[in-house]
Protein backbone atom coordinates (compact mmCIF):
# COMPACT_ATOMS: atom_id res chain seq x y z
CA UNK A 1 0.00 0.00 0.00
CA UNK A 2 0.89 3.60 -0.63
CA UNK A 3 0.38 6.25 2.18
CA UNK A 4 -0.39 9.79 0.92
CA UNK A 5 -0.83 11.99 3.73
CA UNK A 6 -0.42 15.81 4.47
CA UNK A 7 0.71 17.65 7.86
CA UNK A 8 -1.52 20.09 9.15
CA UNK A 9 -1.25 22.08 12.56
CA UNK A 10 -4.92 22.88 14.18
CA UNK A 11 -6.73 25.56 15.55
CA UNK A 12 -9.03 24.07 18.52
CA UNK A 13 -11.90 24.90 16.54
CA UNK A 14 -10.51 22.77 13.34
CA UNK A 15 -9.89 19.78 14.98
CA UNK A 16 -13.22 19.57 16.96
CA UNK A 17 -14.53 20.15 13.43
CA UNK A 18 -12.42 17.49 11.72
CA UNK A 19 -13.10 15.08 14.49
CA UNK A 20 -16.62 15.22 14.83
CA UNK A 21 -18.68 12.91 13.47
CA UNK A 22 -15.77 10.73 13.08
CA UNK A 23 -15.13 7.27 14.50
CA UNK A 24 -12.30 6.84 17.24
CA UNK A 25 -10.10 3.95 16.78
CA UNK A 26 -7.53 4.56 20.10
CA UNK A 27 -5.06 6.32 21.79
CA UNK A 28 -1.23 5.01 21.58
CA UNK A 29 1.88 6.00 22.81
CA UNK A 30 5.00 4.84 20.91
CA UNK A 31 8.44 5.51 20.64
CA UNK A 32 10.32 5.51 17.61
CA UNK A 33 13.90 5.77 16.82
CA UNK A 34 15.57 7.00 13.57
CA UNK A 35 18.68 6.20 12.30
CA UNK A 36 21.58 7.43 9.36
CA UNK A 37 25.39 7.72 9.35
CA UNK A 38 27.31 10.73 10.23
CA UNK A 39 26.52 11.83 6.28
CA UNK A 40 23.10 11.84 6.79
CA UNK A 41 23.22 9.53 3.66
CA UNK A 42 19.87 8.15 4.53
CA UNK A 43 17.47 11.16 4.74
CA UNK A 44 19.02 13.41 2.37
CA UNK A 45 17.74 10.96 0.29
CA UNK A 46 14.02 11.56 2.44
CA UNK A 47 14.83 7.65 3.42
CA UNK A 48 13.31 7.10 6.69
CA UNK A 49 14.83 4.49 8.90
CA UNK A 50 13.01 3.78 12.21
CA UNK A 51 12.49 1.18 15.06
CA UNK A 52 9.15 1.68 16.38
CA UNK A 53 8.31 -0.01 19.65
CA UNK A 54 11.11 -3.10 18.54
CA UNK A 55 10.35 -3.20 14.78
CA UNK A 56 11.88 -1.44 12.37
CA UNK A 57 10.32 -0.16 9.32
CA UNK A 58 11.66 2.12 6.50
CA UNK A 59 9.52 4.94 4.49
CA UNK A 60 10.64 5.24 1.20
CA UNK A 61 10.09 8.66 -0.61
CA UNK A 62 7.57 8.76 -4.06
CA UNK A 63 7.69 12.50 -4.01
CA UNK A 64 8.50 15.14 -6.83
CA UNK A 65 10.80 17.69 -5.71
CA UNK A 66 10.49 19.51 -2.45
CA UNK A 67 9.14 22.55 -4.53
CA UNK A 68 6.51 20.69 -5.91
CA UNK A 69 5.32 18.75 -3.02
CA UNK A 70 2.10 19.40 -2.33
CA UNK A 71 1.46 16.47 0.24
CA UNK A 72 3.81 13.40 1.56
CA UNK A 73 3.89 10.32 -0.71
CA UNK A 74 5.93 7.37 1.15
CA UNK A 75 6.07 3.37 -0.04
CA UNK A 76 6.65 1.69 3.54
CA UNK A 77 8.28 -1.49 3.90
CA UNK A 78 7.89 -3.40 7.51
CA UNK A 79 10.04 -6.43 7.78
CA UNK A 80 13.60 -6.49 8.13
CA UNK A 81 13.60 -9.10 4.97
CA UNK A 82 12.01 -5.70 2.56
CA UNK A 83 14.45 -3.89 4.48
CA UNK A 84 17.14 -5.59 3.69
CA UNK A 85 15.93 -6.45 0.29
CA UNK A 86 15.73 -2.97 -0.33
CA UNK A 87 19.30 -2.39 0.50
CA UNK A 88 20.78 -5.40 -1.73
CA UNK A 89 21.71 -6.86 1.17
CA UNK A 90 21.98 -10.81 2.07
CA UNK A 91 18.05 -11.10 3.62
CA UNK A 92 19.35 -13.91 5.77
CA UNK A 93 21.56 -11.01 7.53
CA UNK A 94 20.06 -9.16 10.90
CA UNK A 95 18.59 -6.13 10.94
CA UNK A 96 21.04 -4.96 13.97
CA UNK A 97 24.21 -6.20 12.06
CA UNK A 98 23.04 -3.93 8.82
CA UNK A 99 23.20 -0.98 11.28
CA UNK A 100 26.31 -1.41 12.90
CA UNK A 101 28.14 -2.45 9.28
CA UNK A 102 26.81 0.61 7.40
CA UNK A 103 27.93 2.99 10.74
CA UNK A 104 24.24 3.39 11.24
CA UNK A 105 23.12 5.74 14.62
CA UNK A 106 20.29 6.63 15.95
CA UNK A 107 19.91 10.64 16.12
CA UNK A 108 16.29 11.02 17.29
CA UNK A 109 14.17 9.22 19.60
CA UNK A 110 10.81 11.05 19.97
CA UNK A 111 7.96 9.89 22.04
CA UNK A 112 4.24 10.27 20.55
CA UNK A 113 1.16 10.13 22.00
CA UNK A 114 -1.39 9.56 18.97
CA UNK A 115 -5.03 9.80 18.65
CA UNK A 116 -6.32 7.94 15.50
CA UNK A 117 -9.99 8.47 13.16
CA UNK A 118 -11.65 7.05 10.72
CA UNK A 119 -13.70 9.71 8.76
CA UNK A 120 -15.28 9.49 5.01
CA UNK A 121 -12.14 6.58 4.02
CA UNK A 122 -9.74 8.83 5.75
CA UNK A 123 -7.41 7.74 8.72
CA UNK A 124 -6.83 11.15 10.88
CA UNK A 125 -3.77 11.23 13.02
CA UNK A 126 -3.54 13.77 16.09
CA UNK A 127 -0.31 13.38 17.49
CA UNK A 128 1.60 14.93 20.07
CA UNK A 129 5.34 14.85 20.13
CA UNK A 130 7.22 14.62 23.72
CA UNK A 131 8.97 17.65 22.45
CA UNK A 132 6.33 19.95 22.83
CA UNK A 133 5.32 19.37 18.97
CA UNK A 134 1.50 18.72 18.09
CA UNK A 135 -0.02 18.48 14.76
CA UNK A 136 -2.25 16.47 12.56
CA UNK A 137 -2.08 13.92 9.44
CA UNK A 138 -4.43 13.17 6.96
CA UNK A 139 -3.57 10.13 4.98
CA UNK A 140 -5.40 8.48 2.17
CA UNK A 141 -3.93 4.73 1.29
CA UNK A 142 -3.85 3.60 -2.19
CA UNK A 143 -2.91 0.21 -3.77
CA UNK A 144 -2.06 2.27 -7.27
CA UNK A 145 0.73 4.93 -8.34
CA UNK A 146 -1.63 6.58 -10.82
CA UNK A 147 -4.03 7.35 -7.79
CA UNK A 148 -1.27 9.61 -5.96
CA UNK A 149 -2.87 13.15 -7.74
CA UNK A 150 -5.99 12.06 -7.24
CA UNK A 151 -5.88 11.31 -3.49
CA UNK A 152 -3.63 14.62 -2.78
CA UNK A 153 -6.70 16.45 -4.37
CA UNK A 154 -9.36 14.22 -2.20
CA UNK A 155 -7.10 15.20 1.22
CA UNK A 156 -7.03 18.96 0.06
CA UNK A 157 -11.12 19.16 -0.30
CA UNK A 158 -11.59 17.00 3.14
CA UNK A 159 -9.58 19.33 4.51
CA UNK A 160 -11.42 22.40 2.89
CA UNK A 161 -14.44 21.23 4.39
CA UNK A 162 -12.90 21.32 7.71
CA UNK A 163 -12.00 25.37 6.92
CA UNK A 164 -8.35 23.58 6.98
CA UNK A 165 -6.03 25.95 4.82
CA UNK A 166 -3.64 23.10 3.12
CA UNK A 167 -1.22 25.19 1.18
CA UNK A 168 1.04 26.07 4.17
CA UNK A 169 3.92 23.27 3.90
CA UNK A 170 4.50 21.82 7.91
CA UNK A 171 7.47 19.83 8.72
CA UNK A 172 6.95 16.28 10.22
CA UNK A 173 8.13 15.57 13.87
CA UNK A 174 11.26 14.16 13.10
CA UNK A 175 12.40 17.62 10.51
CA UNK A 176 11.05 20.09 13.65
CA UNK A 177 13.06 17.94 16.34
CA UNK A 178 15.97 18.46 13.81
CA UNK A 179 15.10 22.51 13.43
CA UNK A 180 15.35 22.16 17.27
CA UNK A 181 18.40 20.05 18.43
CA UNK A 182 20.58 19.47 15.43
CA UNK A 183 20.78 22.33 12.67
CA UNK A 184 23.55 20.74 10.82
CA UNK A 185 21.29 17.92 9.91
CA UNK A 186 18.56 20.18 10.06
CA UNK A 187 20.60 21.92 7.33
CA UNK A 188 21.70 18.96 5.04
CA UNK A 189 18.51 17.88 4.51
CA UNK A 190 17.58 21.91 3.82
CA UNK A 191 20.28 21.73 1.13
CA UNK A 192 19.31 18.34 -0.43
CA UNK A 193 15.87 19.90 -1.23
CA UNK A 194 14.24 17.23 0.99
CA UNK A 195 12.21 19.71 3.50
CA UNK A 196 12.30 23.71 2.83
Amino acid sequence: MIEVEKKFILTTEQEKSLIEGADFLGEKKFTDIYYDDEDFSLTKKDLWLRNREGRFELKIPMNESIEKRISDQYKELESDEEILKYFHVDTTASIKGFLVAKKYKQFCVVKTTRKKYKKEGFNIDLDIVDFGYTLAEIEYMISDESKIKEAIQAIIEFAKKHDIDSAEYIRGKVTEYLRRNNSKHFQALVDAKVII
